[in-house]
């Protein structure tokens, strides 16, 4: 059986897949409007974000059996397509949690503590140590949108810093687990105006467009701070963007966008902005874990 490596994943998991004798094609160096050009014979395919897995792939898969995501969320794949046509969808949603959790706690962090403006301006040959004054994520409140695997991991390391934790989900925890993470639920709306800091950890799906938009960062407190490593779409970034030209908003930090790779944006005139390109799951020991399970499934599927 042949498995097609549209985008690069760990070593590991390329070594899994040939130990159980597939045939491992490489295309991830392939533009990708040429994939459904190489997918005609491949039994399965592994991707990452960059590759989005429409119709057109799909309907030249004619062998696909299995699409593999190395990660977490399934909007860069047509799920009831590929279902419709009898191709399993599987993804790996606990390995990268921890990656893409410290990556939240470190834009945080780089937000209230001005790290990304300091670095720049050292560069440029200044020492802006009286612009620098920043806020402590001790005693803030934090709001968490989405309380599955990488949120309960972003509330442990929030409350390790002395934070005060709530969170919003559509499914409520059992009184125990809150327990056990020390937070508690509020409904949308209430978390909204209580928080100090809200993280977003939802996929996109119709309902969370633009979750974040103008009303609901109006109800905001005043000098929030908004974090997104989900996903893009989910904050109105206009609506974002004069939240913080205002002034209205303390700070944000994006690692996802509406369309990337982003290259142009008037986001990047703003100092209270951190900005990096969707890195919350490129993390070494993540992307192994990534790698093998989604390797792991992949093989389970095949000799299924």
């Amino acid at each position: 059986m042949k498995v097609g490596i549209c985008d690069p994943i760990a070593s590991e998991g390329i070594e899994i897949l040939k130990k159980e004798d597939f045939e491992v094609v490489d295309l991830s160096e392939l533009p990708k409007e040429e994939l459904p050009n190489h997918v005609t014979d491949l039994d399965a395919i592994i991707i990452r974000s960059a590759t989005k897995v429409r119709k057109e792939i799909i309907d030249a898969g004619k062998n696909l059996k299995v699409i593999g995501r190395a990660g977490v969320g399934l909007d860069n794949v047509d799920v009831e397509y590929a279902k419709s046509k009898g191709i399993k969808v599987i993804n790996t949603p606990g390995a990268t949690s921890i990656s893409v959790a410290e990556l939240t706690i470190g834009l945080l962090l780089a937000v209230m503590r001005k790290i990304a403006y300091a670095d720049r301006e050292m560069r440029n040959g200044a020492w802006p140590k009286k612009k620098c004054k920043g806020i402590e994520m001790y005693g803030k409140t934090m709001g968490i949108i989405g309380i599955g695997r990488i949120g309960r991991e972003v509330a442990k390391r929030a409350k390790a810093f002395g934070m005060n934790v709530i969170y919003y989900d559509i499914y409520h925890l059992d009184e125990s687990t809150e327990k056990e993470l020390e937070i508690e639920f509020r409904d949308l709306d209430a978390l909204i105006s209580e928080a100090d800091v809200i993280t977003l950890h939802v996929p996109l799906v119709p309902e969370t467009k633009h979750l974040i938009d103008r009303e609901r960062i109006a109800k905001m407190k005043d000098g929030a701070i908004i974090i997104n490593a989900a996903r893009g779409g989910i904050v109105d970034e206009d609506a974002l963007y004069d939240a913080l030209k205002s002034g209205k908003l303390y700070g944000a930090a994006l690692d996802v966008y509406e369309n990337e790779p982003l290259k142009e944006s008037k986001l990047f005139e703003l100092d209270n902005i951190v900005l990096t390109p969707h890195i919350g799951a490129q993390a070494e020991e993540g992307q192994t874990r990534a790698g093998i399970e989604v390797a792991k499934k992949i093989v389970k599927v095949l000799k299924s």
